[in-house]
């Protein structure tokens, strides 16, 4: 018995600390550039080429109303331009997993007859109630004028829902959204400018070599690239670094929210209900700052 455990020590052992030389595994060409790889020296890595007036980076609420404010002004201004959408998610939405209670100001302005449409907002919101929570009970708090917490008006909504809702609208007006197509790359100028993106290539091992079925990405150049993949999008740090769009501003600041879906009998079900609370299980008032 205490041979066998020996030999299974001993052939962990080889396997993590052997001097034997192992391939060195990346899956993205920023971790061994391909001009240095010798694996690709013989890969044709030209792209299909596309242009736009207008490359928006991201599907989401701003992507969306980006594109669907562009279109409203050059209807308005009798231009023709060409916008293009690029959305990691397969679908219009797909990524977008938050329940929200939504102020509709902003969809006012952007499509003020929205509400004579076949839209997602169908909850509005009817009761507000705010607590202070102990580990046996609660004390039921006030909500007076002015508190955030006063959401009549509002809506709740999934925002999954409200962004394909978004999504179906810019088509209408002539928005091209390409879901399923992840930007994956940025392209500049020569004199360094963005130019536009580039999709993901496709058929890569998990080595980083190419395989048979490698396909590489397609370039979008566009007059103007709008990037709205979110306050943590990869493309956007690498055009924060490059630059030096932090420098000199306050840091981002990010709270964490933690998203529950419960199942409740349906006669406890109250549509419209919005429940704030603070207190317990947070027992610390500093864990709010």
């Amino acid at each position: 018995m205490l041979r066998s455990v020996v030999r299974s020590i001993s052939r962990t052992s080889n396997r993590f600390y052997s001097d034997v030389a192992h391939p060195k595994i990346t899956t993205h060409y920023t971790v061994v550039p391909r001009e240095s790889d010798e694996r690709w020296k013989e890969v044709n890595m030209e792209r299909f080429e596309d242009e736009a007036d207008v490359v928006i980076v991201g599907g989401g609420p701003s992507g969306l109303s980006a594109a669907i404010r562009l279109k409203q002004m050059c209807k308005k201004n009798d231009l023709d331009f060409r916008i293009c959408v690029v959305e990691k998610a397969s679908e219009v939405g797909g990524h977008i997993l938050s329940g929200a209670v939504i102020e509709t100001k902003g969809l006012d302005e952007l499509l003020p007859d929205w509400r004579n449409m076949d839209h997602p907002l169908k909850t509005p919101v009817s009761i507000d109630k705010f607590a202070y929570l102990t580990e046996t009970g609660r004390f039921n708090i006030p909500i007076l004028p002015g508190f955030p917490m006063n959401n009549h008006g509002n809506y709740i909504v999934r925002l999954g829902h409200l962004v394909k809702w978004l999504g179906e609208q810019a088509e209408e007006l002539g928005v091209e959204i390409y879901p399923g197509c992840a930007a994956a790359e940025i392209l500049y100028h020569d004199d360094g400018s963005v130019k536009g993106v580039a999709t993901g290539d496709v058929g890569i091992a998990k080595d980083g070599s190419p395989k048979s079925t490698f396909e590489p990405g397609m370039a979008l150049h566009a007059k103007v690239t709008l990037f709205a993949e979110g306050c943590r999008g990869h493309l956007t740090k690498q055009l924060e670094t490059k630059f030096s769009l932090r420098d000199n501003v306050a840091p981002q600041s990010y709270g964490i929210g933690l998203k529950e879906i419960w199942e409740i009998p349906a006669e406890k079900h109250t549509p419209g209900l919005v429940e704030h609370t603070i207190g317990w299980p947070l027992v610390s008032m500093t864990m709010y700052c």
